[in-house]
């Protein structure tokens, strides 16, 4: 396992284990805060920006497609936030609104669209610091 993969892995792992936490922890402010992000072109584009710069970031630096689950998960976590990115900054913000807004009032919804990013950040991050033998 490369350096490189374990470093991201960590990386992203806590990162997505503490936002889903605190996004999940606080709903409400987090539904006000997503809905107040769309009604402000400037953010939305700055958070376009960010996101396609991680994206890219993760992607040139490991587009690893074999070598096991954990390379693979790293690389599509890294095209996911590309992919995000792109969303932000070309699709209207009313479409993108409505597109997370809808499901995240949902009370259940809200809890099921959060669970599959903080179980990937739980993999990623126990495959990170999973002890391993050296070779």
């Amino acid at each position: 396992m490369s350096a490189r993969t374990i470093y991201l892995s960590r990386l992203i792992g806590l990162y997505w284990i503490v936002v889903i936490l605190s996004l999940v922890i606080h709903k409400q402010a987090t539904l006000d805060s997503v809905t107040a992000l769309f009604n402000n072109p400037a953010i939305v584009l700055l958070t376009g920006i960010m996101a396609v710069a991680g994206g890219l970031a993760v992607i040139l630096a490991h587009n690893i497609w074999k070598g096991g689950a954990l390379p693979v998960v790293v690389t599509i976590v890294g095209w996911l936030a590309l992919i995000k990115g792109l969303m932000f900054l070309f699709l209207p913000a009313a479409a993108e609104s409505e597109m997370i807004l809808s499901w995240w009032r949902h009370p259940l919804c809200f809890y099921l669209c959060m669970t599959p990013s903080f179980l990937i950040g739980v993999y990623l991050a126990y495959e990170g610091f999973r002890p391993r033998a050296h070779a």
